[in-house]
């Protein structure tokens, strides 16, 4: 293989692992754990599908546009967005820490309509979308388009796992399903928070080769 492709197919991997891991299914599962409980397999599949669907167009139209709707339409600069959104991220981190899953309920939005309460906040937020810019600048716009679309899908397809995961264990062991949302949101917390220094601390950074 040749090393422009090498590197490459190597950009695009990274890129595709960025985003997922900031969507992070294990973490957004704990926000949806109403839905787990009270949606069907199928009715779960067709909502996460919509909220996957708005999310991606939605990111490539950050990776495509990337900086430009900050400087031209929003006319701020992106360090800006990053430390906002890293404060945001922060809280929401700060919330899981010292409240664990009675955090959740802020974030789950109006349940008429989930596919779009879904998509927003909980998986288009700060972080993702500062995700989608940075695969903008490392790819071309359909390579970009392709990333941001195997990251949202994979994650589709693993929430939906976890989902049938969960009917299969929560009626043997209830006990069980209740300690890991109790543990796992305080774990998830601390990568919560250390992704929101980070974006913060990116922000601050360039914001000072400014000067």
């Amino acid at each position: 293989m040749p090393h422009a492709v090498q590197t490459h197919m190597t950009d695009f991997l990274k890129s595709s692992a960025l985003l997922f891991v900031l969507l992070n299914p294990f973490l957004v599962v704990l926000y949806l754990v109403d839905m787990l409980q009270k949606l069907d397999r199928r009715q779960f599949a067709k909502v996460m599908a919509r909220a996957g669907l708005i999310a991606s167009i939605v990111f490539c139209c950050f990776a495509i546009l990337g900086d430009a709707i900050f400087s031209g339409f929003i006319q701020a600069e992106f360090a800006s967005f990053q430390i906002f959104g890293g404060i945001v991220f922060l809280l929401i981190g700060l919330q899981f820490v010292f409240r664990g899953p009675a955090a959740i309920e802020i974030l789950r939005g109006d349940s008429s309509q989930l596919a779009g309460a879904v998509a927003m906040p909980v998986l288009i937020g700060p972080g993702t979308i500062s995700a989608s810019v940075v695969i903008g600048k490392r790819l071309d716009p359909l390579y970009a388009c392709a990333a941001v679309l195997a990251a949202v899908i994979t994650f589709v397809v693993l929430i939906v796992a976890l989902k049938a995961l969960h009917d299969y264990v929560r009626p043997r062991s209830e006990y069980l399903v209740q300690k890991y949302i109790e543990i796992a949101g305080r774990i998830m917390a601390l990568f919560v928070g250390t992704i929101s220094v980070d974006m913060i601390m990116q922000g601050i950074q360039t914001w000072s080769e400014k000067f």
